[in-house]
């Protein structure tokens, strides 16, 4: 099983190249395209709702065809929409690909995550979101280095189209070990817990209130990454390939800040870790905040990102414990669901407020939905204790 964790951490990473990536890029794509600022959300929220479909659909693909195959697909259609993207010039060719875009993604995370948690100890959640991240990070610095070539955003996607397309022989030859662990695990007896209702889910104590802070999480995450470096160059004027670092910056954060969450998780309880996640965020957004020089949103938008690293996944692993094993997958896709569908409206929204009212209010942005996220937590802590 070690041999196909590996594989599973290669997946992740492409997981996440592509999702830094236009906001990364966006600075240079909307000008070059002629559309507003806010258009960015038309892409996000379709790549996002794209996500809530498929992840909706992924047990019974996965049921059907099998995790392995559903996976290798999925990174197959991103790898497709990633090299379309760089073969595009026209607004509506990205909405079109955009598609295909959310809908490979979606399947990734909701196969991998769901057979990580069945089949692996809680620490690998932490490493595997940590490798999520190393392709966040990686993805706004390819995306740099195209853009310093007189801002050629085209070749940026064609590069991690590459990247996927690479990936997507390596899931092909990998099968084998993916058919070793289905022979290992029914060998073990290990079997999917019960399945709930929608219905009967929302009935659970407590759910609810997860599933604000899921939707918060995710709110507050992918405005930060989207909105970042459009915020830098609109606000500061700083270069659009030096927003594309602060970007990659803010993933950073994240990436290095979930690898020490899965040795942080050893002595610190998944309360606590969230605890100290949200606290980072408030101390980022007050960097923001400071009536200091430009340096301070890399710095601030750093530690918005370590303060992120640990919440979605302790979160995530926390699920048994709130609502008991019995159940405990039921009410973790919906608590996905939850997520995708913060990422599909809330960064849009801010796109709206930036076009309206102003970029500026982009640390006011963040710092709601943090507040939502320590609010709703806690009330479950308190409920628990």
């Amino acid at each position: 099983m070690f041999k196909l964790l590996i594989i599973i951490y290669i997946a992740f990473i492409s997981l996440g190249l592509p999702d830094s990536l236009l906001g990364s890029a966006w600075p240079v794509i909307y000008k070059e395209l002629a559309v507003p600022i806010s258009y960015a959300g038309i892409i996000q929220m379709i790549i996002a709702g794209g996500t809530v479909i498929s992840s909706l659909l992924s047990a019974r693909m996965i049921k059907k065809f099998g995790t392995a195959r559903v996976t290798t697909v999925s990174v197959a259609l991103t790898a497709a929409a990633l090299l379309g993207f760089g073969l595009s010039h026209n607004f509506i060719f990205l909405v079109l690909l955009a598609i295909p875009l959310g809908l490979g993604a979606g399947s990734i995370d909701a196969a991998l995550n769901n057979f990580v948690a069945l089949h692996y100890e809680a620490k690998h959640m932490n490493w595997l979101h940590s490798f999520w991240g190393v392709g966040t990070f990686i993805g706004p610095m390819i995306m740099s280095f195209w853009l310093a070539q007189n801002n050629n955003w085209n070749f940026g996607y064609l590069t991690i189209g590459g990247l996927q397309t690479i990936l997507v022989i390596v899931l092909i030859i990998s099968l084998p070990l993916w058919k070793q662990a289905d022979s290992e695990i029914e060998k073990n007896g290990k079997k999917e817990r019960v399945s709930l209702s929608l219905k009967e889910i929302i009935k659970l104590p407590n759910v609810k209130r997860v599933l604000i802070a899921f939707f918060s999480y995710c709110a507050i995450e992918w405005t930060a990454g989207l909105w970042v470096g459009t915020y830098a160059v609109e606000k500061y004027g700083v270069l659009s390939e030096t927003a594309a670092r602060w970007t990659s910056i803010y993933f950073l954060g994240i990436t290095l800040g979930r690898f020490l969450s899965g040795f942080f998780a050893i002595k610190i309880s998944n309360k606590n870790l969230v605890r100290l996640g949200i606290l980072s965020q408030f101390i980022g957004i007050l960097v923001l905040l400071l009536p200091v020089s430009v340096w301070k949103v890399p710095v601030g938008i750093m530690l918005v990102g370590f303060g992120c690293a640990p919440i979605f996944p302790s979160m995530l692993h926390r699920t048994p414990q709130i609502f008991g094993d019995r159940v405990s997958q039921s009410v973790m896709g919906v608590q996905m669901a939850a997520a995708y569908i913060g990422t599909t409206f809330m960064p849009p929204l801010f796109g709206l407020i930036a076009d309206y009212m102003s970029i500026g209010l982009f640390p006011f942005y963040l710092l709601f939905w943090a507040a939502l996220i320590a609010i709703s937590t806690e009330f479950v802590n308190g409920y628990l204790d």
